[in-house]
């Protein structure tokens, strides 16, 4: 009869579903950042169309464009989420017990930015270019770094409030708040002309990458 080693527990299913998510996301990041690297002529050529069709809608709908600009610009802006991480973390700290948390929180939304600035500057791809510009934007443009960090920040979050037994009222709101945040800063980010499409699909999959890594770490170290 076959008996388990004391020394070699199984893993839980949590870690297997993890690790599953994990090498998913890690292979589509990789297919996509090696084909916006080497400008697979397909894609460049949806990136393209995409852009067109946005921005000529952009320039239309001057009312739609001026609140987009207003939600990427402050709401769902990479530093009012930082600031919103910094917050947590304050309130993880002043917990006491959750002092470590609230490092790994911190932790990884910083390396999560590290990881976006390194990307950017080894593909350096180049953003839309337009005659008539409705709004600007500074650095290469793969992987959108607004889409990154929503993702990262609010799946962290999310994951947190689960973490703590949220009621089903705040977590089915929290779970709304996110889906139109990831999904809308992405949008506005390609109705703005300041990003490809896949640019943002980019930044959901590595950020989507980092949170199933980051909770790994904190299930695996600290549960």
């Amino acid at each position: 009869m076959h008996t388990q080693s004391v020394d070699s527990p199984p893993r839980p299913p949590a870690e297997h579903g993890t690790s599953r998510w994990a090498g998913a996301l890690a292979l589509c990041s990789a297919l996509l950042l090696a084909l916006v690297a080497v400008r697979w002529y397909p894609l460049m050529t949806l990136d393209g169309d995409i852009a067109e069709t946005t921005h000529r809608w952009a320039v239309d709908e001057q009312g739609v464009t001026h609140t987009f600009r207003i939600l990427t610009d402050w709401v769902w802006d990479p530093w009012t989420m930082r600031t919103l991480t910094a917050a947590v973390a304050i309130w993880l700290v002043w917990r006491r017990a959750a002092r470590w948390t609230a490092v790994w929180l911190v932790a990884t939304c910083a390396l999560a930015t590290g990881v976006q600035q390194t990307l950017k500057a080894v593909v350096d791809r180049p953003r839309p270019v337009w005659p008539d510009p409705v709004d600007s934007a500074h650095y290469a443009a793969f992987p959108s770094g607004h889409a990154m960090t929503a993702t990262v920040v609010c799946g962290l979050l999310l994951w947190l409030l689960h973490r703590y037994g949220a009621g089903r009222a705040l977590w089915r709101t929290a779970v709304a708040v996110v889906s139109v945040s990831v999904a809308g800063v992405g949008l506005t980010r390609v109705w703005l002309g300041v990003h490809w499409a896949t640019d943002v699909v980019g930044g959901w999959l590595l950020g989507a990458l980092v949170v199933v890594l980051a909770v790994w770490v904190h299930i695996r170290w600290r549960d």
